[in-house]
């Protein structure tokens, strides 16, 4: 079953992901497994493909838009089981054909993204800060936590006027099944080697020692998001742990107070403004005649 595997996953899984797109999420495919059609189905759940497309004259620079759209999974693979989404390594890809595009002068990251798994997201977001092209980042109209880690590594950053920002925290979760299967008259006994081997598993409540290291975990991954965005905001962490809606998610004009993003502009506004820099500083084309006197000087 579908759902049982994105359970699973889910366990097995730290998450820099809005708590309320989970459940979205999981009642997508518990609908879908029972043969009903949800009539209203999230948007950030639908598979989006994460392939660069230009905009622009391609003589003069063109700008590759890079869609950062739904759930953030590392393998393309795993997009199928949270019910659509994007990975890192689709975003990398694009990123690398756009960076050896010679035609493309500009990077543009399209988000409209919760978050997701924390697998992969550190790595990107150190490509994309060694992206020797610039790569700008809009939040349209959503960049919530792990999209707000690669969104931060940009070299600039923008949300839409209706836009949020924000959800900066990790967090996972722990099944515990033990009373319900009691009540079943279900009995489980693990055997196991090695003395964590089975540490968190469901069949029975979790413990002090391994709720610790799960917290170890998260806090982990926590550190490295906040550095992330202190480096990409050129900010304190201190800052980013004690300020920046501290894991809520921000509206465009407190965002913009907190210093989150660089400004509050529309897509279309971002490509004009990415645009106009191409022309700026684009030089402008030899003709043909000059072209042809210099080489007549080269001869003579």
């Amino acid at each position: 079953m579908r759902n049982e595997r994105f359970i699973t996953w889910c366990l097995a899984t730290p998450w820099a992901l809005m708590p309320e797109r989970m459940a979205a999420y999981a009642a997508v495919l518990a609908r879908r497994e029972s043969g009903i059609r949800a009539d209203i189905e999230d948007e950030s759940a639908q598979g989006v493909s994460a392939g660069p497309r230009s905009r622009g004259n391609a003589r003069s620079g063109a700008i590759a838009v890079i869609p950062v759209h739904g759930a953030i999974v590392q393998r393309s693979s795993q997009i199928n089981i949270c019910d659509g989404g994007t990975s890192t390594q689709q975003i990398s890809a694009a990123l690398a054909d756009a960076s050896a595009d010679d035609t493309v002068s500009q990077i543009l990251l399209d988000i409209d993204s919760p978050g997701g798994s924390v697998y992969g997201v550190q790595e990107l977001a150190a490509e994309i800060q060694q992206v020797k092209k610039p790569v700008i980042a809009v939040a349209n109209s959503l960049a919530a936590s792990a999209a707000y880690w690669i969104g931060c590594a940009a070299s600039e950053f923008y949300v839409t006027p209706g836009g949020e920002v924000g959800s900066i925290g990790v967090w996972q979760a722990h099944q515990d099944w033990s009373k319900a299967m009691e009540e079943e008259g279900v009995s489980i006994t693990l055997i196991s080697a090695g003395k964590f081997k089975v540490e968190g598993n469901p069949y029975q409540p979790l413990d002090a020692e391994a709720q610790s290291f799960m917290q170890s975990r998260v806090d982990d991954y926590y550190a490295a998001f906040t550095k992330g965005v202190a480096k990409g905001r050129k900010v304190s962490i201190d800052q980013v742990r004690n300020g920046m809606g501290q894991g809520r998610v921000l509206g465009a004009d407190q965002a913009m107070s907190e210093r989150m993003v660089d400004g509050i502009a529309t897509f279309d506004d971002v490509v004009a403004r990415m645009q106009k820099n191409i022309r700026a500083t684009t030089k402008p084309a030899a003709s043909r005649l000059a072209a042809a006197q210099r080489e007549i000087a080269i001869m003579g």
